[in-house]
């Protein structure tokens, strides 16, 4: 007999919400009954997608904020409400039924009735005006938003509210098996975005892997070379990738257990010429100077242009993160600008839409490395062109946000 479907959904979000887990982590973490996999994984990412504007929500109606398991709950009932037009009477009678399963039937009359009285039309009336709420309706914290009103401009409201385009799958062999699915033909050889992909004995196989778009474009302004760095490489899509035009990969990574992601990425895809290493890209290593030829930093940042793929970014990114952000950004590029021989190529990347961790971050490293030149880059990934880099941006790219710049150190 199967459990109240929504109780999965409760399990995963509460470990999110609760204990700070990562939405990927907390669903590979979870138990989660077959029958309903999809629908629960369709109930948490729309429940984080729109976390911000349930919290409005639950304010308008609830004068006295309720404890997280009765939010979670309302949230969960607010998504199955708004988003997969389930009739009230049985969200209702799921969430009532998941507060008595969950020893909370003291709140199951309040929820009851919040659920019975909850009108979409009389609390989108009470949203602020102005910034404030557009930030609200679109779930994006307010000074995120605000960033991207002054960076973009009007494109800001698209930007924060493009989704993903579905799953992006890249293929090294035998993707004619597979285009009989409903799918977008991306720029880059090899690469689709299905709207739905189950993975099978082919991703076992090296057949295909699962890798962003904007990944693959960083990967596309490589340029091929006998030895490459990828500096900061879990869990190990990108070097494998360019393993197929640079000689030899080393990967460094600072934790371990993400060090053995790559490894068993390498392995699963064939790509024997990658060696993995637990290293800390942002402390020099004196043996690795000048070695060389192409380094590629794809740096620890907000996140930001991702959050089609990872809305719990929203959640736990905040505004006095940037400030150890950048610096750390900094201290990357520069110790691994060392790392690149004279003649080679530097190249600078996030999955960041702001331009303090990219434009900025490149800008101040070239007045302090003269012996590095700007490089022009292209790409046939749709771009803005910046100052230094391009930058892709989600509501054009396939729902990707990504920076990439490219130096060059003179000979």
């Amino acid at each position: 007999m199967l459990s109240n479907p929504v109780y999965d959904p409760f399990v995963i979000l509460t470990k999110i919400y609760s204990d700070g887990a990562r939405v990927k982590q907390a669903i590979a973490d979870t138990y989660i009954e077959e029958q309903n996999r999809a629908r629960t994984v369709r109930i948490v990412y729309g429940v984080l997608e729109n976390d911000g504007y349930f919290d409005f929500c639950i304010r308008y109606y609830a004068p006295k904020n309720p404890k997280l398991a009765v939010r979670t709950i309302l949230k969960i009932s607010l998504y199955m409400l708004l988003f997969m037009d389930k009739k009230r009477y049985m969200v209702t009678d799921l969430a009532v039924t998941l507060c008595k399963k969950l020893g909370k039937s003291g709140v199951s009359s309040f929820v009851n009735a919040f659920l019975r009285r909850f009108d979409k039309e009389a609390v989108d009336k009470a949203l602020p005006t102005g910034d404030e709420g557009r930030a609200i309706a679109l779930s994006y914290p307010l000074y995120a938003y605000k960033r991207l009103k002054k960076e973009y401009g009007n494109r800001a409201e698209a930007i924060a509210k493009a989704a993903s385009s579905g799953v992006s799958v890249r293929f090294e062999r035998g993707a004619e098996a597979y285009l009989q699915k409903p799918h977008i033909a991306t720029p880059f050889e090899g690469n689709y975005i299905f709207e739905k992909f189950v993975r099978d004995e082919g991703f076992d196989e090296g057949k295909y892997t699962f890798q962003s778009v904007g990944s693959i474009a960083i990967c596309g302004v490589v340029a091929p070379c006998e030895s490459l760095l990828d500096a900061c490489a879990a869990p190990g899509g990108k070097s494998v990738l360019l393993s197929k035009k640079c000689k030899r990969v080393t990967s460094f990574e600072l934790h371990a257990h993400r060090v053995a992601l790559i490894e068993q990425y390498k392995e699963r895809m064939g790509a024997e010429n990658i060696t993995a290493l637990q290293k800390d890209s942002g402390v020099f290593d004196e043996q690795y100077a000048e070695r060389f030829d192409g380094v590629l930093c794809d740096v620890p940042c907000s996140g930001f242009g991702t959050v089609s793929e990872n809305p719990d970014i929203k959640l736990f990114r905040k505004a006095e993160d940037f400030k150890g952000l950048a610096a750390a950004q900094t201290a990357i590029l520069d110790t691994c600008s060392r790392y690149v021989k004279k003649g080679g190529a530097l190249y600078y990347s996030t999955c960041s839409l702001f331009e303090e961790e990219n434009d900025r971050v490149v800008d101040a490293f070239l007045k302090k490395h003269e012996e590095f030149v700007l490089e022009k880059l292209e790409s046939p990934l749709v771009h803005e062109k910046k100052s230094f880099g391009l930058q892709f941006l989600p509501d054009e790219a396939y729902g990707a946000g990504f920076y990439v710049s490219k130096m060059t150190r003179k000979v």
